[in-house]
């Protein structure tokens, strides 16, 4: 399988390509910027994973991501945001967001369950995992959310959840359905504002109270 790491941090992005190399099978290439990444996409065959900072000078992950999705079908994506982990609300079983310090056994673990998903047509993510690493980023602009035939819009400013909304439902009850839906496809568009503000409580109260009310419907 062929990884590419996108990090602005020489030091830490050759240990990772050092930690792979040494513990995997896997190929490993490292690049510094969203434009090096691009440019060595368009001269590579094949990528299936990417393993990049959601936010450094000259990286934005997330757009990243859809760029270089375009060009890899099946690609997988795992993020490493520049919050420390010990501000992490909600733990997720197979995260696939690594902040500071990152758990390299944890980490290998994803990797080895992006190989074995191989050339699935999109890449999934928990939704939980998504929204926390958002918002403790200070996000700002539009995830849109898919779950099969379903989607739905979650809206941001500053890492603050502003507004939900599904086909069915706005406000708590839109994110309280898309939670239940778990591991969703997303985009994201961060020049989209909220057309209304239909969330209040801060986004990691509401964030629990919604996974709160997921888990007692599912029991």
């Amino acid at each position: 399988m062929q990884l590419l790491i996108v990090h602005r941090d020489v030091e830490m992005g050759v240990e990772l390509v050092r930690m792979v190399r040494d513990y995997t099978r896997h190929e490993c290439d490292l690049v510094g910027s969203d434009v090096a990444a691009v440019d060595w996409a368009h001269r590579h065959a094949q990528c299936a994973l990417l393993l990049t900072q959601l936010v450094a000078e000259g990286i934005d992950g997330l757009t990243l991501g859809g760029t270089l999705s375009q060009i890899f079908s099946g690609l997988q994506i795992l993020f490493f945001p520049a919050y420390a982990a010990s501000e992490r609300r909600l733990e997720i079983a197979e995260t696939k967001v690594f902040p500071e310090p990152i758990d390299g056994d944890t980490l290998l673990g994803a990797i080895e369950r992006a190989d074995k998903a191989g050339s699935l047509p999109q890449d999934s993510f928990h939704i939980v995992d998504l929204v926390q690493m958002c918002c403790l980023s200070r996000r700002s602009g539009a995830l849109q959310i898919v779950k099969e035939k379903r989607s739905g819009l979650l809206f941001l400013r500053d890492g603050r959840l502003l507004h939900a909304e599904t086909t069915a439902a706005h406000g708590p009850d839109a994110l309280f359905e898309m939670l239940e839906w778990e591991y969703i496809e997303f985009a994201y568009n961060r020049n989209v504002r909220a057309p209304a503000e239909t969330i209040a409580a801060p986004w990691d109260e509401a964030l629990i109270e919604a996974v709160t009310f997921t888990n007692n419907r599912i029991s």
